[in-house]
């Protein structure tokens, strides 16, 4: 019996072993990595999906626990802004507790696309998802918000220009409550001189603070800006 060698052509095989891979990782980039909990409210205990993708660090439960204590006197009827609302955990247990409405803006569409799942699940009728460049948005808004969170990625410098759109758009109401979370390294951001910090706090390496606004939009078009 005579047996044929076939001729390896190893450059082609590596190829094709590259595609797969890259097919696997971009594949296994839009999976869901794990689940967020609702602390309170409505939906406490409900566990939803959020997917593994580069920057989403969803806030811990128990930073959400102790921020929403700070906000229970307000959060009732409120009018939310999430600014960078990733996983939707802060915008969905603000609904959960009460709040008349929350705006989620999220730019990444892959992402978006989860959170509006799990509103659908959660039958959440009084949120509103918009796919945008929050500070872009801002220039074009008109609304006004009681409650306003502000939990960007870390180390991209977002806070500071946040902190100005919100501002100069007049996006906050009377009295508003201003949510920020930062990395524990404290990087520098500036907010104006009449927001009042009213909590601050640690847990793990994360930074969080409560501010109120003491000024009504029409005041606080031009403002001076502190540490």
């Amino acid at each position: 019996m005579l047996f044929h060698h076939a001729k390896i052509d190893y450059f082609m095989v590596f190829k094709l072993l590259a595609r797969n891979n890259l097919s696997m990782v971009n594949h296994n980039s839009n999976r869901t990595s794990g689940k967020i909990r609702i602390t309170g409210g409505r939906w406490c205990g409900r566990k939803l999906p959020v997917l593994n993708s580069p920057g989403l660090r969803p806030t811990l439960g128990r930073v959400r626990e102790t921020l929403f204590n700070w906000l229970a006197p307000v959060i009732q009827e409120a009018h939310c802004l999430d600014c960078f609302a990733g996983s939707g955990a802060l915008g969905l247990e603000a609904l959960s507790r009460g709040a008349a409405s929350v705006t989620l803006l999220e730019k990444n569409r892959t992402v978006s696309k989860q959170l509006a799942k799990n509103l659908q699940v959660l039958q959440a009728h009084k949120a509103k998802i918009i796919t945008a460049n929050s500070l872009l948005w801002l220039e074009q808004q008109s609304d006004v918000f009681n409650v306003v969170f502000i939990d960007p990625p870390f180390r991209n410098g977002l806070i500071t220009k946040t902190v100005i759109a919100l501002e100069q758009n007049r996006c906050l109401a009377y009295d508003a409550w201003i949510y920020i979370e930062t990395s524990a390294e404290n990087l520098a951001f500036k907010v104006p001189a009449h927001w009042q910090l009213h909590r601050k706090k640690v847990a793990r390496q994360v930074t969080y603070r409560l501010y109120i606004c003491h000024e009504t939009p029409q005041k606080h078009y031009n403002t001076d800006y502190t540490d």
